[in-house]
């Protein structure tokens, strides 16, 4: 299965990724509470700086990392809006591990297990997506958007 034939969750209903096929996505589990946070302002520098040649920034918020993201998904869309000027896209909760985990993070984890294994450790993990729609590689939570942007900017050359 693709990743652009996964019903997400949106603000306000599902939806799938299909918009962004040609794309290059950074798919990234967030928490609006997480020490991580600030890692937003970079996510939206590179949305700013690569969007019109292609690139996107879906934001996942997640509760399952120290109770960070408490909020429902359009107060935390909200928040990201307001703290870290956030206009890249930002859908539904999701869970990224467990019995429950949305069909798009269990993607992501078997196309990307390595060293990693098959869970996310903690929010902020990040995944590169090629144009596509091949899963290429996981970031580490502590991996800045700043580190990934030569990646990013290779994959849209």
């Amino acid at each position: 299965m693709s990743i652009y034939e996964i019903e997400v969750p949106t603000l306000d209903g599902t939806s799938t990724l299909e918009e962004y096929k040609g794309q290059v996505l950074l798919i990234v589990n967030t928490a609006s509470g997480c020490g991580l946070a600030p890692q937003f302002a970079q996510l939206q520098n590179l949305y700013e700086t690569y969007h019109e040649q292609g690139f996107s920034v879906p934001g996942f918020p997640c509760n399952q990392f120290g109770n960070q993201e408490p909020l429902s998904a359009m107060d935390a869309a909200s928040s990201c809006q307001f703290n870290y000027q956030v206009t890249f896209p930002m859908f539904g909760k999701v869970k990224v591990n467990g019995p429950e985990t949305h069909p798009l993070f269990d993607l992501l984890k078997k196309e990307t297990a390595g060293l990693f294994g098959e869970k996310v450790k903690w929010n902020f993990t990040k995944f590169l997506v090629a144009k596509d729609g091949t899963i290429l590689k996981r970031f580490a939570p502590t991996t800045t958007p700043e580190q990934i942007r030569d990646e990013i900017a290779s994959l849209l050359s």
